[in-house]
């Protein structure tokens, strides 16, 4: 296991997305292992590291409420956009107000999760003067600035996350949920090896006293 981080993550509201639902949107009662990986890369990413999620804490009771939100009912095609890289003239661009679509959506409100997570090597990417200590460090240094890549979000670009370093395990606030809660199959990460054909991967989560031991559990995945 690599050198891991403990951040805490909250926001007003939040949307994790279940794949089934194909028209409105419903989030999951939990931010997904990948949403939380999202998090972590947008303040750091490097192609010689792979973060990896291994606990998440629920600090807070789950909350639901709907609301309306405009989205766009298409979206930029590939092909197309593979056919203006070799000149072809065509337009490569969204019209809102075209495709514009008001939607519903059922979002958590109030969330407040502890993420705990570590970096792995990327063989392939790791050069001479990749190290994992430098990778902890410049991690380190960019949540105690609070920087980023891009603005961390809780699901979509609408709801910003407040990002917030945990430095001693022992800091980590208790969660008032108790008992043993089945959170049934959820999305863990996507697989992109194949660019055209993305496969989705899923894994049954369980949450006991507010803690989801992800590592544990994604033993079993499932495609």
């Amino acid at each position: 296991m690599g050198y891991g981080i403990i951040i805490r993550v909250k926001g007003d509201y939040a949307l994790f997305t279940r794949p089934e639902m194909k028209v409105e949107r419903v989030s999951y009662d939990v931010i997904t292992p990948s949403a939380a990986r999202g998090i972590i890369e947008a303040i750091y990413w490097k192609p010689a590291i792979r973060w990896v999620i291994d606990k998440i804490h629920v600090l807070r009771e789950i909350e639901f409420t709907n609301i309306r939100r405009n989205e766009v009912s298409s979206k930029v095609s590939v092909d197309n956009t593979l056919q203006v890289m070799r000149g072809a003239n065509k337009p490569l661009y969204i019209s809102v107000t075209d495709n514009r679509q008001q939607r519903a959506s059922m979002v958590l409100k109030n969330v407040d999760y502890v993420i705990e997570a570590h970096f792995e090597r990327v063989e392939k990417e790791w050069g001479e003067r990749d190290t994992e200590e430098g990778h902890y460090n410049i991690i380190l240094r960019r949540l105690r600035k609070g920087q980023f890549f891009h603005a961390p979000c809780l699901g979509t670009r609408e709801f910003p996350a407040i990002v917030e370093v945990i430095e001693d395990k022992h800091d980590i606030p208790p969660s008032p949920l108790k008992g043993k809660r089945d959170l049934g199959w959820m999305l863990y990460d996507l697989d992109f090896s194949n660019p055209r054909d993305i496969q989705p991967m899923f894994y049954h989560a369980v949450m006991e006293d507010g803690v989801i031991h992800v590592q544990e559990l994604a033993q079993e995945v499932r495609r």
